[in-house]
């Protein structure tokens, strides 16, 4: 190979280096900077192929997709000094490319780092002003809207970053804490669980009072319907009687006299002292 040749290889090899280092590609998902011997040339690259200058212009990119920030959870006081620990997690993307590469210079730790203090700043301040209470129920989807609003516009103006949704996904108390909260719930319902028992036994004991009463009401008119059917019932057997007995009187003293007859005689033991002549005896005269 001849110095002509070499020359020409040697050439070739440099064109195809700096067209490859001059040739660039930005992609949908990407937000890019261009750099002119390190300052910015142009600031918000758009999506596509672009040409730039070998070596005096370099390329920077960022990821420009929606981004979840996992912060760590924290403790954070409450209006009335009640410690919480509070998980949360951040949506966001780049909304200003150069502020943004002003901040963090495209370095995605150094943007979760700004971010995840302005989060913790928000929150205190956030919890800060209210009671446990409005923290965790009450007033949890305003807190959160209200951070959501402030970190937008904190971060905007310090880091181009736009802050979509922040969200707590857990909240507890400290292990010190917990153990006393506990132990009151436990107590509160302990005494409601034996007011429900008083209520139940005041209950019962009225149900069971007029149950009684009930039936000693049922069994006085029962009685008194079998009184009055059987006062009924002997008025029309003695009305009978009468009736049967008045078609043949001397039949009915005589039938007496022979029911009563069976009944004193009917044990030998049994002693009388009678006047035979008397007037129980006459039927037995007769007889005789």
């Amino acid at each position: 190979m001849n110095l002509r040749n070499t020359i020409l290889i040697a050439i070739a090899v440099v064109a195809i280096l700096l067209l490859s280092n001059s040739v660039y590609t930005v992609h949908q998902t990407e937000r890019a900077i261009l750099l002119r011997f390190g300052a910015v040339s142009t600031a918000d690259v758009t999506p596509g192929l672009h040409f730039k200058m070998p070596i005096a212009e370099s390329v920077n990119k960022a990821d420009g997709r929606v981004l979840t920030l996992d912060s760590t959870p924290e403790t954070y006081f409450t209006v009335e000094k009640k410690p919480l620990i509070v998980d949360s997690f951040a949506k966001w993307r780049i909304s200003d490319v150069l502020r943004y590469y002003e901040a963090t210079r495209f370095d995605e730790r150094v943007g979760e780092r700004v971010l995840q203090e302005r989060i913790n700043e928000g929150l205190r301040n956030q919890i800060s002003r209210r009671d446990m209470h409005e923290v965790v129920s009450g007033e949890r989807d305003q807190l959160m809207q209200d951070l959501k609003d402030q970190l937008n516009r904190v971060m905007a103006e310090a880091a181009g970053i736009e802050v979509i949704d922040v969200r707590v996904k857990r909240i507890d108390l400290p292990p010190d804490v917990s153990n006393s909260v506990y132990d009151r719930m436990n107590s509160e319902r302990q005494i409601e669980a034996r007011q429900y028992r008083a209520t139940g036994r005041e209950l019962a004991l009225g149900i069971r009072a007029d149950a009684e009463r009930q039936t000693v009401v049922i069994e006085a008119e029962a009685y008194r319907q079998a009184e009055e059917t059987r006062g009924d019932g002997d008025a029309s057997s003695a009305s009978i009687y009468a009736e049967a007995f008045n078609q043949d009187p001397e039949f009915y003293q005589f039938y007496r006299s022979i029911n009563a007859y069976v009944n004193i005689f009917k044990d030998k033991g049994d002693l009388l002292v009678l006047d035979p002549k008397s007037e129980f005896f006459k039927y037995l005269d007769r007889g005789s």
